[in-house]
Formats: C-alpha cells, structure tokens, sequence
C-alpha cells in the first residue's frame, strides 16, 4: 500500500514514525505546511514532520494552500491511503477522492467532542478529566467524518499541561494507526455516524485567548495556566507590559480579581473566585524565573492590581 501522510507538529511525528519504521508500507509522501520564521530573529524553520521526514529520507512537499497548490503532486504520487494527522489545512473533494482507501484523520479527542483545531487545548481549559484519540474517515466537514476507532479514555492529570498531554496523546495515536491500516487494506474497517448534537468545534488559538483575566475563578485560570503552557503562554499586565505566568497552584485568598494578596515569600492573586499562587513567570525582555526570584527583584504593594 502506498501511503501519502500529512502533519505538521510534534504531535504528529510518532504515529509518521511508526508506519515508517514498522516497513510495512511504502510512505511516497510526505506533506506539511511550509518553513515559518521563528523567535526574535524570525529564523526560518522547518516543522518537526518535515525534520523527521527528510532525515529517514521521505520526499517531502510543502504547501500554504494544499487544495490549490498540491492536487496535481497528490495525483501523480498515486497513493492508496492519506493520513492526516494534525494537519491543520481543509482538504477539497478533489483531495479527498484521490486515494483508493481515502482519507483518514488522527484527531486528539474523543469524538463528536472537540472537533476542530484545539482539542487538547480545550480539553484542559474546561476541565474536563479524560479525553483520548480518534482515527476517522475524512469528509469534507470540520472533523464530521465517521469513526474507525476510538482509543480508551485517557486520564488527565490535575497538573498536566497541553505539551505533556500532546506527548501522551501522540504516542496514543502511534500506537492505534497501524492496526486501522491492516484493517482497511483487509476491508474490515466498521463505520460509525458522528451525533451532530453532542460535537463542540473549538477554534484556532490565538495569543489574546491566553490572556488572564482575574474576574474569572481560580479553578479557570489554573486551567488556562496548563492549557497555554508551552504556547503562547499565559499572561496578564504588569506595569503596562505582558507578565507571563508558566506555573501556579491554587490557593483560598480572597480579594478584589487582581489583587495582589501575598508578596512577600508568594506571589497570590486574588481572583473572581479563590486566588492562584503563582510559582514561575517571565517578565517583559526577562527569562522565565520563580516567584521567589521575580519578588527579589521587584517591589511589589499588597493590594495592588494586576490586570
């Protein structure tokens, strides 16, 4: 079987990884979105896929529009099966016809819920204790397609960030894939209809969705402190400038939202519900310190506000 596999992130290297190393089948592409400039000097850099995919020796493709720019490419390699996997491009009909297997996509929820761009993001941000990952067949829908194969729920833990549950969910995924292919080159594969009426569609993150505001409970603001650790961090305003906050735990303060109730050996906040301690943060132009070294060097007022 000929295998086209398009991912971007980390999140989809281990599942690329394990068709590659298995030799099970012949993988004629790979796709990805193209280099991004990054940091403070907006250097040029490939995605983890694409690093992965060139130093195993795989024909890489790039595109920004893949349903204008790579139809005639997906032709003329053939493939019997697409995967997509964190992808993060609308495939055409057009794409979606080409495979004699199709398209199927690995999504990192527990399906009909958190469809969309940020499942795990999402899951964390609302609290939810469990999630996992589904393989689909893909349609022309945002994530509507039927289901192959659901993993077990997965836990997540109450300190557990969007990158450690990336990782978690990754490999999740890389351990499912490989028996989805052998069953739909065996015909074997079973179908399952979505429920329309239980789907949440999350959206894209951006930098603002990550900005703290301290009206809202502690329990939320946790969450949203795991949720946007490793990106884009969040982080509310000292002074006028972004303060990001990496790390925190919650605490039973009470005050005004934003107000600085502990300066002196902590660093709490007062938020619309209970507080947060927070345990590391970066300042503007800084590098990410503990609270304790952020305190030595900054004076702080008790009552003060954070916005």
């Amino acid at each position: 079987m000929k295998i086209v596999y398009l991912g971007t992130p980390d999140f989809a290297v281990k599942p690329l990884k394990t068709i590659y190393e298995s030799g099970l089948y012949e993988i004629v592409g790979v796709i990805t979105n193209k280099d991004k400039p990054v940091g403070r000097k907006q250097v040029l850099t490939a995605c983890p896929v694409k690093e992965y995919a060139l130093s195993v020796g795989l024909k890489v493709f790039q595109y920004d529009k893949i349903r204008l720019e790579g139809v005639e490419d997906l032709i003329a390699l053939s493939p019997d099966l697409i995967i997509t996997c964190a992808f993060g491009q609308i495939l055409s009909q057009e794409i979606l016809d080409i495979p004699k297997f199709g398209v199927i996509n690995i999504h990192a929820s527990l399906l009909p819920k958190y469809r969309g761009a940020s499942p795990i993001h999402y899951a964390i941000l609302n609290g939810e204790k469990q999630t996992g990952v589904t393989i689909m067949k893909t349609d022309a829908g945002i994530d509507t397609g039927d289901i192959i194969k659901k993993s077990e729920p997965v836990e997540i833990g109450e300190k557990e960030t969007c990158g450690e549950l990336f990782e978690k969910l990754s490999n999740v995924g890389a351990n499912m894939i490989l028996d989805v292919i052998k069953d739909i080159e065996k015909g074997n594969v079973c179908f399952f209809k979505q429920n329309d009426n239980e789907a949440t569609l999350t959206k894209i993150i951006r930098k603002t969705d990550a900005f703290i505001d301290f009206e809202n409970s502690n329990e939320y603001i946790y969450n949203q402190i795991r949720a946007f650790s490793p990106s884009p961090i969040a982080y509310c305003n000292y002074l006028g400038q972004p303060l990001k906050i990496y790390e925190a735990v919650l605490g039973d303060g009470i005050g005004l939202a934003g107000e600085i109730l502990d300066c002196d050996k902590n660093l709490e906040i007062a938020c619309g519900k209970g507080s947060i301690i927070i345990k590391s943060l970066q300042k503007s132009g800084g590098k990410r310190m503990s609270a304790q070294d952020f305190l030595r060097g900054v004076k702080l007022i008790k009552g003060e506000l954070l916005k």
